[in-house]
């Protein structure tokens, strides 16, 4: 098993030659980079808009997404994406 990408105090950060924005066009977020754009979910939208406005721990993240969302219990789903993003490049930890 590898290790997690992202902890608690990890601060994610979009990666170089990504642009994060919303899309009128496409009614919703997308990702803008030099090859293409990647359409986002409204989840991904949430977490990449708030990566995206402000350096934070991904603790603070979580705090302010569930404050955001009626104290939902969303901590495994924020993991999971930052490890997919990262997988796919998106972002990176600074």
């Amino acid at each position: 098993m590898t290790e997690p990408k992202f902890n608690a105090d990890s601060v994610p950060v979009l990666a170089l030659g990504y642009r994060f924005q919303w899309e009128p066009a496409q009614d919703c977020y997308v990702l803008l980079y030099p090859e293409g754009m990647v359409k986002l979910n409204p989840a991904a939208g949430e977490i990449l808009k708030r990566i995206s406005e402000k350096k934070q721990t991904v603790g603070e993240l979580i705090a302010e997404l569930k404050a955001a969302f009626n104290g939902a219990d969303l901590d495994d789903d924020v993991y999971q994406f930052l490890e997919e993003a990262h997988d796919n490049d998106w972002i990176r930890a600074e």
